[in-house]
């Protein structure tokens, strides 16, 4: 009877080479499901275009209205809206559509851009919490709930009294000042991802920390990171409207939604269109995110089943 003749095993690297790769695929056959799903979520839908349109003609204001936002016209003073204003005028003759415009222009630039603060800080503590955990996770989310026991708008609106009222410092304050929320959420992601395969097997063909959670579990938790991004976005709107409403946000001659609607408030009744068109557009933009937001979470949740 022959001997059996024992065959070697296989490196060891083959094994997390075959996980990767499973991750890989992985990520992009949840993607595909996930487009679809969002395609079949009419509110989002809806959102969507909706952004989508108000992105175009605020991007686009000089070529879509002829007017110059800040130009004076006292012989137009409150022209109600028609043909050649669209809008309307407000109270020294400027035209109101081309306001909206370039309000909107700073409006959505303060909630991108402060979304962007927000995600990108809560983002990377949040990954260092829950990857590392013990004592940084300890310190790190105890320093998240003092923070969030704080009055966090009373707090902005001291900054805002201490720095120059300007456009830049309210981006900068309202991110800075929202990025708790982000970093709860992924710091739950990636507490649940570390402990998957791929992970086992990043750390054992020698990857750093660095590059399996920026590399390998941030793609794999960036679902539920857009989502509280796009939410944020509509947060951030708000915020700066009743900061620029209470005249400590946007500075003359500069408009925004809020600043517009904080300059309406005395003339209502007078000319109604001065606080209808920037309230409107300001509801609509809000409404639109969040129905991004609920679309987004519906198609990402793995147990969704929308039909």
């Amino acid at each position: 009877m022959k001997p059996q003749v024992a065959f070697d095993a296989p490196p060891t690297s083959v094994e997390p080479a075959v996980a990767l790769r499973q991750e890989r695929l992985q990520l992009v056959s949840n993607t595909g499901l996930a487009l679809r799903r969002f395609m079949r979520h009419r509110r989002a839908l809806f959102g969507l275009i909706t952004l989508v349109v108000l992105l175009v003609l605020t991007a686009f204001a000089p070529v879509v209205t002829r007017f110059d936002p800040n130009a004076i016209d006292y012989e137009s003073r409150f022209v109600p809206p028609g043909r050649k204003h669209l809008f309307g005028t407000d109270n020294i003759g400027r035209d109101y559509f081309s306001r909206c415009l370039y309000g909107g222009r700073i409006s959505l630039g303060v909630g991108f851009v402060a979304m962007a603060i927000s995600v990108s800080l809560g983002t990377t503590i949040g990954s260092a919490a829950g990857y590392f955990g013990g004592r940084i996770d300890s310190v790190l989310m105890r320093t998240v709930d003092f923070i969030l026991s704080l009055p966090l708008f009373f707090i902005i609106l001291i900054a805002q009294v201490l720095l120059r009222p300007h456009i830049v410092n309210v981006m900068i304050v309202i991110g800075l000042t929202s990025w708790m929320g982000v970093s709860r959420i992924v710091r739950g992601e990636v507490m649940a991802q570390r402990v998957k395969e791929y992970v086992t097997a990043s750390r054992t063909i020698g990857c750093s920390s660095a590059r399996i959670i920026f590399r390998h579990i941030l793609p794999n938790v960036a679902g539920p990171i857009i989502v509280v991004a796009t939410l944020n976005v509509a947060q951030a709107i708000l915020v700066e409207s009743a900061l620029s409403f209470l005249g400590m946000g946007v500075q003359p001659p500069q408009a925004s939604w809020g600043s517009m609607l904080s300059g309406a408030q005395m003339r209502m009744f007078i000319a109604p269109w001065v606080a209808i068109f920037p309230g409107l557009l300001l509801a609509l933009t809000v409404v639109s995110f969040n129905f991004v937001g609920d679309g987004l979470r519906d198609a990402l949740d793995p147990r969704s089943d929308r039909r």
